[in-house]
């Protein structure tokens, strides 16, 4: 039968030889790396026979008083009942008191057992049961914490190895696929770029073992790293702290269990652990609030994040300024602006591109289909699944795709951004409406683009996050859109009046084409279908496909507008001609990939990887630095997409771009804006205006003073006021350049 293996040893080895004499380099002692982590810059002297008199008086011990070390300012009458073991050496001491929210505790050492440690000035420890190799700040309280411990090979959450250790020691984070095929090493400082790079390219033997090497490399394979916890940080009421990381200005309370962490605080942001939490292997960004009994393993949380209410989060990377309340996110990659409120929402094994909404109820990607737990959703950014929606693996969402409520059947690939997607059961149809949040829902979408953008409380924004609906990743997708629209339409056309004739792809494009652009009312009463977005055999329906045709080209015009207006506002152009030779010579509208939220073209992150591999980035902070230049580009690279757009849309190359039809370009954003603030302003309306609204209140008033009046609508006015700067600005500019 097997038992518990209990070693024994001499009561004078406690405290002492921490690191095993295997590990320790030439010429060091066991305090080596401790000496280098403290830097507190307090000179340390031995006690006095008095302060030792004083401390036998006050009920504390030591296996050597000789090994006990303290400032000059040391107060041995603020220390009591304490059991010290091995090097202990304690900051300045005063008759103080240390007062946080409600709590106010003297300063000193009290009844707690503490092992080879060193404490800042004038800290205030009660009741630590035990208490080892730790470095402790200024100014911290820690009251009521069962075990609070460092272990000699304690990595704090990244997934390296220390001396001795074998490669299943190591901490994976089996992100975007239950099978690990996609598994990353979790580290401090791991932004979701590097973690979408490196589960992405699993077909790059060489990438992947970069990613490995500069993880290892980013920190050092000793043993003997003590733990730390930063300045003022207060810990209370707390079980076990275990190998775990704390910085400055960190507040834990009453958790149960943290283990193998690096919890960043400061400056950046003060990060706060709440009741109940039970966290182990990963890395917790500045500013994150963790609260009331979360499950946390095998994670990285960017910084401002929040995990709330029984939230579970386990071997996912959540990016910044996202929370999840209440529900489970397994095997996922998440990036920035994610939200996730409800207990009975289930999110695993996917991919979410960022300014998510996961509704209630919702189960995405719960269902595999084949006989493994290999399967994978890929969501584009401002993926919004609606109540209780339930999903199938494999399924691909474009940007902006709203799922009505239903149990979808099957899996889906949903190539049009700005989708409503329903499922028709009383007809066994799949439903599609594209373009669905411009004719509908106006408010959100652009009421969200704002929330994100205020949102976003990242101190170091080495990634540039692309809130604006309309971008790169967006436009390229519209232009796909209008491709297949294109061809459904036509196949629809050609079939109901040629059944029996089979067309190519082409000669469907060219007709689609022709019927669209003319919004020919020989599309009147035909049902347009499309083919590939279902793997079923059932129909599935596109609406209001000509209308959302012509929108996609609106949108498109605007996004370039947007970018030409820029471009001429950067600099003091004074004619046409000095823009016009300004302009990119070679603009083309190229592929463009979403890494981490940080918009980038599809060649730069082949540059990105080439040059990783062939050594001209050596670590994290080189590809750090690359996604930071990258940053600074991304208006020049905007600008030069907007232009390929412009020229592919109007059908016009760079000669054929005058005075005339830039003139043409600002008049209709105008326009497009002017509708674009009516449609914020109505979808809100409709919320005052619907009978079933109103029938909750009594009156006006009522209603008025529990939603807000539509007229003293902040986001409303706000929106009505940037129309107006984008008319003067838009006015301006045709002054200037004197165009009529």
């Amino acid at each position: 039968m097997l038992q518990n293996t209990i070693k024994k040893s001499y009561l004078s080895s406690l405290g002492y030889d921490f690191i095993d004499a295997a590990f320790l380099p030439k010429g060091k002692d066991e305090y080596y790396l401790r000496n280098m982590q403290n830097r507190s810059g307090i000179d340390y002297r031995q006690l006095t026979a008095y302060e030792i008199e004083v401390l036998v008086r006050n009920r504390n011990t030591s296996d050597n008083w000789n090994n006990i070390l303290v400032s000059n300012a040391f107060n041995a009458e603020l220390v009591k009942n304490c059991k010290f073991y091995g090097l202990v050496r304690i900051g300045k001491l005063e008759p103080y008191c240390l007062e946080f929210s409600d709590l106010k505790v003297p300063v000193g050492l009290y009844n707690s057992t503490i092992i080879s440690c060193d404490f800042g000035d004038n800290v205030c420890i009660d009741n630590v049961n035990y208490l080892s190799h730790y470095i402790l700040g200024s100014e911290i309280i820690i009251n009521n914490v069962n075990e609070l411990v460092t272990t000699n090979h304690s990595k704090f959450g990244n997934g390296i190895l220390k001396q001795g250790e074998t490669e299943a020691t190591r901490t994976w984070m089996e992100i975007c696929n239950e099978n690990g095929g996609r598994s990353v090493l979790p580290f401090n400082g791991m932004l979701p770029g590097d973690a979408y790079m490196w589960s992405k390219y699993r077909d790059d033997e060489d990438l992947l073992k970069k990613f490995v090497s500069f993880t290892q490399e980013r920190f050092t394979s000793n043993r003997g790293y003590y733990g730390k916890i930063g300045d003022r940080t207060v810990i209370k009421n707390t079980d076990i702290i275990k190998d775990v990381w704390i910085g400055e200005d960190a507040y834990i309370k009453g958790a149960n269990k943290l283990k193998n962490l690096t919890i960043l605080s400061g400056d950046e942001g003060r990060t706060q652990i709440g009741e109940g939490c039970e966290i182990v292997n990963g890395i917790i960004g500045y500013g994150c609030r963790i609260f009331y009994g979360v499950k946390a393993v095998r994670f990285v949380m960017a910084s401002h994040s929040q995990l709330k209410y029984g939230a579970r989060l386990i071997n996912s990377y959540l990016g910044n300024n996202a929370t999840i309340s209440c529900c489970e996110v397994l095997n996922s990659l998440i990036f920035p602006a994610h939200e996730q409120h409800h207990n009975n929402s289930f999110l695993c094994a996917a991919l979410v591109m960022g300014q998510s909404n996961i509704a209630a109820g919702a189960t995405i990607g719960s269902n595999h289909n084949s006989r493994a737990a290999d399967g994978e959703i890929i969501a584009g950014r401002g993926f919004w699944p609606g109540l209780c929606v339930s999903l199938k693996h494999n399924s691909k969402f474009a940007s902006y795709t709203m799922i009505a409520k239903g149990d979808y059947p099957a899996e889906l690939n949903i190539t049009l951004p700005f989708s409503l997607i329903s499922n028709d059961v009383s007809a066994n149809e799949l439903h599609i409406l594209p373009g669905f949040w411009f004719f509908h829902n106006m408010y959100a979408l652009a009421r969200n683009e704002w929330k994100y953008i205020d949102r976003d409380k990242r101190e170091e924004k080495i990634q540039h996050i692309e809130y604006d609906y309309l971008a790169p990743d967006t436009i390229n997708e519209m232009f796909d859109a209008i491709t297949f629209f294109e061809e459904c339409t036509g196949n629809a056309y050609l079939q109901k009046e040629h059944a029996n004739i089979n067309f190519s792809k082409e000669e469907k494009i060219n007709q689609g084409r022709l019927l669209l652009e003319n919004n020919d009312a020989a599309l009147n009463g035909i049902e347009i279908t499309a083919e590939g977005v279902e793997n079923s055999k059932r129909k599935v329906v596109l609406h209001k496909v000509a209308a959302c045709y012509h929108l996609y080209k609106e949108l498109i015009s605007l996004y370039t507008t947007q970018q030409i207006i820029l471009f001429i506002e950067s600099k003091n152009y004074k004619t046409w001609n000095d823009i016009l030779n300004a302009l990119p010579k070679k603009s083309i509208r190229n592929e463009w990939l979403n890494l981490g939220g940080q918009l980038m073209p599809t060649s730069i992150v082949h540059e990105l990887k080439e040059k990783i591999k062939n050594g001209k980035i050596k670590s994290w902070e080189g590809i750090h630095t690359f996604y930071t230049a990258q940053s600074s580009l991304y208006p020049q690279q905007k600008l030069m997409h907007a232009i390929g757009a412009l020229f592919e849309i109007k059908k016009i190359k760079l000669k054929d771009f005058n005075a005339d039809v830039l003139l043409h370009l600002l008049n209709g954003a105008v326009t497009t804006k002017e509708w674009m603030a009516k449609g914020i302003y109505q979808s809100r309306a409709k919320d005052y205006y619907s009978s079933f609204k109103k029938m909750v209140y009594e009156n006006v008033e009522e209603m008025n003073n529990v939603m807000g009046a539509l007229d003293k609508n902040s986001f409303i006015i706000e929106q009505q006021q940037a129309l107006t700067q984008f008319k003067l600005r838009v006015t301006g500019i045709k002054k200037k350049l004197k165009l009529k």
